[in-house]
């Protein structure tokens, strides 16, 4: 079994187990997308319209604006790893509740521990904040921190604005494109 083999059985595993109680709701799960041996591993929020219909987490606007980024850094989703804290959309776009988020961590930090990325990219606060609770965006964003987390192999973490800032506040782009560059740098610490 290859490793896109092994991380289709882990979100088949969780397609069952994981009991956030978004599912009742959401049209289905979202689980992480990429390559299953990415150095570069992004965590969103969770999935908004675009990603329950279709599946794959950042489709929509923001995940448009993602894939420019990436391209202007010679990088394709291809070449990394997205997923979101939470795995089924909210109702209304609403922020997850913190029970939402515990029900699907454990689904989360599997797929941290096997995909064992370089490097893990918050897009936005609320992925952020699942790790580094005490930490504003606005202070810690294009901030490489270092840091031995329990449970989690990648010591290396980005935090960023979340790319639908961007399409929000046409002055959040320009920060977070000079962001998003210091990706391939820290990448090589």
């Amino acid at each position: 079994m290859n490793r896109s083999e092994k991380l289709k059985k882990i979100h088949t595993k969780w397609f069952v187990d994981c009991d956030c109680k978004l599912r009742k709701s959401a049209t289905r799960p979202v689980p992480g997308d990429g390559n299953p041996s990415a150095k570069i591993f992004f965590i969103g929020e969770a999935p908004g319209k675009k990603e329950d219909e279709g599946g794959t987490p950042f489709t929509g606007a923001a995940g448009k604006f993602l894939n420019e980024m990436l391209e202007m850094i010679h990088l394709k989703r291809e070449d990394v790893y997205i997923t979101n804290i939470v795995k089924y959309r909210p109702p209304d776009n609403r922020d997850p509740l913190p029970s939402e988020k515990e029900a699907c961590r454990d689904w989360l930090l599997e797929e941290i521990n096997f995909i064992k990325p370089k490097i893990i990219v918050f897009l936005g606060r609320h992925s952020m904040n699942d790790f580094f609770p005490d930490l504003k965006i606005s202070d810690a964003h294009g901030k490489l921190i270092y840091k031995k987390l329990n449970g989690i192999k990648t010591k290396y973490f980005l935090p960023l604005y979340h790319p639908a800032t961007a399409l929000y506040n046409g002055n959040m782009r320009k920060v977070l494109i000079k962001d998003f560059k210091k990706i391939l740098l820290d990448l090589k610490k």
